[in-house]
């Protein structure tokens, strides 16, 4: 079971951190775009940066940059690296 204090949303992630997609709060259709993004349960995430006021979020995975808004990426759950 994993502990509390390394599961977070990619939201309160710091920049540079490195985690694991453990799950993904929202529906079928959100779901289904992220995953065509590469952003799916068990995939490895970096988070690179984040814009002030609830700007978008921008985290690289398989290699490539991507952007996801901030509402999005609340619903992103991550277990941090060690």
């Amino acid at each position: 079971m994993a502990d509390e204090k390394t599961v977070t949303t990619l939201v309160a992630m710091s920049r540079g951190h490195t985690g694991t997609v453990v799950d993904i709060h929202a529906g079928r259709a959100l779901r289904a775009r992220l995953d065509s993004l590469g952003i799916r349960p068990g995939k490895r995430i970096v988070k690179l940066s984040n814009m002030l006021m609830h700007g978008p979020v921008m985290v690289e995975v398989d290699r490539a940059q991507v952007a996801v808004g901030y509402g999005i990426a609340r619903r992103i759950v991550v277990r941090l690296s060690e």
